[in-house]
């Protein structure tokens, strides 16, 4: 790779952030020996070890940390300042990559991406499927999608969703041996199908609420995954009972293949929002992809909020 301070320094942005030489060798299109010669050479310049080096990972030394908060903010002003100059283009272009859960693909993005895509064939859009908490800055992503109660201050929010709620569902075979739940502490006495949160590690606790009283219980059962939709395939096989989005769970109802239950139980969550930095100035096909995807109807549930720019 070319030796000069500009593309040394972009270098180790990328090896500090990934902290793996192999994973920021990928982002800048070189091989990680590559990589790791120019911050050899970027470390013997300076007169300091930037990385701390082990066969597992790669991660900044105290000096590191502090050019890489010194300098990082820097390049992201010059990439947004290089972004916006698309809109001298005729027309916006450019890649945009966002951050998002699997079930979310389905219910907002696949909707919208034929004809945005139709309408700017000069806009690449990437979708990073990641069903944990991830720092988009960090990550170098423009945007992420959550839940509206999830959002830090500090992020401009744009709602994409109406408001949902969980259903808890199993196979109509599963039901022939066992009565159906009334409440959810008769969880207990089924099979159910956890889910493993990948930000925390631990499991899902199922959670209810009705005439204002708010529960949450932990299930047991033979199976857990890290991802809803094969909670949702799990449930399909009668494997147990499975707490996944209504919006997953509504065809598969109406075909016969679930049934739902403790329904008067589940409570709505505060619908999908886009989230981005609010001192990240947008680029005009970045502007262009929130206004395609913001939700312009009511709330779905009783809890109407009201879109939130933070």
């Amino acid at each position: 790779m070319a030796r000069n301070p500009t593309s040394d320094l972009q270098a180790f942005l990328a090896v500090a952030r990934a902290r793996s030489f192999t994973r920021a060798a990928a982002q800048l299109g070189v091989t990680p020996s590559a990589l790791s010669h120019a911050m050899k050479g970027l470390e013997e310049r300076l007169g300091l070890r930037l990385l701390s080096r082990t066969t597992r990972s790669v991660a900044p030394t105290e000096a590191g940390e502090r050019l890489l908060h010194a300098i990082g903010p820097h390049f992201e002003q010059i990439e947004a300042e290089i972004a916006a100059l698309s809109a001298f283009r005729d027309r916006p272009a450019g890649t945009i990559r966002v951050s998002c859960g699997d079930s979310v693909v389905g219910a907002i993005f696949r909707p919208m991406l034929k004809s945005f895509l139709a309408a700017y064939p000069d806009i690449t859009v990437e979708l990073a499927i990641d069903n944990g908490f991830i720092d988009i800055v960090e990550q170098r992503l423009d945007a992420g999608v959550r839940l509206g109660e999830a959002l830090s201050k500090d992020m401009v929010a744009v709602r994409i969703g109406p408001d949902w709620r969980f259903s808890v569902v199993a196979a109509p075979d599963y039901f022939r041996e066992r009565p159906k739940p009334l409440t959810p502490r008769d969880l207990a006495a089924h099979r159910c199908i956890n889910l493993r949160l990948t930000t925390a590690g631990g499991l899902y606790a199922w959670e209810f609420a009705k005439d204002g009283r708010e529960l949450n219980v932990r299930v047991e059962g033979q199976l857990t995954f890290s991802s809803v939709l094969p909670i949702l395939d799990a449930a399909l096989d009668g494997h147990g009972l499975a707490n996944v989005p209504e919006f997953l769970a509504r065809p598969h109802i109406a075909r016969g293949d679930l049934v739902e239950v403790l329904v008067d139980w589940s409570p709505y969550w505060q619908g999908f929002h886009l989230y981005y930095p609010n001192r990240r100035q947008p680029s005009p096909a970045f502007s262009a992809f929130v206004e395609a995807l913001r939700y312009r109807g009511e709330p779905a549930g009783p809890g109407d909020r009201q879109e939130e720019e933070r």
